[in-house]
């Protein structure tokens, strides 16, 4: 597979005011290039990091190589759940937050019989607590300022509770990801704030440019793999200020996969 000679190679648009916008796990990843598309954008950015994890240093590498800035923040969504709650809170505190693209969502893949309690924790904390307090933080502002953007990453198929051997814990969080979403989207509509999902399909490389993905077969309707490209232009289409009749909208961005993971002879 071809890879990019430059991750985040493209045109700055700036189109936006001067947003804040939080995007969770912004270090690595399919959120790493949504970074930088909505920095592109002209939103002040701010990242979350894992400090066990990947560093935030390509993503800021490559925003100033744009002549972009942004603002990274290390947190544990694994960890102490009031922990948690005051990061993020230190984080508003810094900014007001008017966007929060929640891509956090650790994955294990593993038969229910050989998993533990502490397999079930992980991923109902990774994917699913650590949506709802980031909700809980952002929301007081954007509430008192009359607009707010959420969009939460759930799995490809959560929607409909589509089921993936293996992956008992991570699609059982996600499905209540999605329930949880589309609940705040009834809730919080009135506050001028909307509230989706993005379900990114089986992108095997999150590192190519649409252009170099187009390039790829993939099993899938499109018969092409996908790209950090492809699922960022979904968050930028869900967060526009003009678009606050989309609210409740669960997008699949999967080239037309009818399943959990793409496989020859689709």
């Amino acid at each position: 597979m071809q890879r990019a000679t430059s991750f985040f190679a493209g045109k700055v648009t700036k189109t936006t005011s001067r947003r804040g916008a939080l995007v969770t796990g912004g270090a690595a990843g399919l959120a790493r290039g949504i970074t930088l598309a909505l920095a592109r954008d002209g939103y002040d950015v701010h990242f979350t990091f894992r400090p066990s994890g990947t560093g935030p240093e390509q993503t800021q590498h490559a925003l100033t190589a744009e002549g972009l800035s942004s603002q990274a923040h290390p947190l544990e969504f694994l960890g102490d759940a009031d922990r948690v709650l005051e990061q993020l809170q230190a984080i508003v505190n810094i900014r007001r937050i008017d966007v929060l693209v929640h891509a956090v969502g650790p994955m294990s893949i593993q038969r229910f019989e050989r998993s533990a309690h502490s397999d079930y924790q992980a991923m109902l904390d990774g994917n699913l607590r650590s949506a709802v307090q980031a909700a809980a933080v952002v929301l007081p502002q954007m509430r008192a300022n009359g607009f707010g953007r959420l969009v939460f990453f759930g799995m490809h198929g959560s929607a409909v509770t589509t089921p993936a051997r293996g992956l008992a814990f991570y699609a059982a969080a996600k499905s209540g990801l999605v329930a949880f979403a589309r609940t705040l989207a009834l809730e919080e509509g009135r506050y001028g704030v909307t509230v989706n999902v993005v379900e990114p399909g089986d992108i095997r490389d999150k590192e190519i440019s649409r252009e170099q993905a187009r390039k790829v077969s993939a099993a899938n309707a499109v018969r092409r793999a996908g790209s950090w490209e492809d699922v960022a232009d979904a968050v930028r289409f869900l967060i526009r200020e003009d678009a606050d009749y989309l609210s409740g909208v669960v997008l699949d961005v999967s080239g037309g996969l009818s399943g959990p993971y793409e496989r020859k002879g689709t």
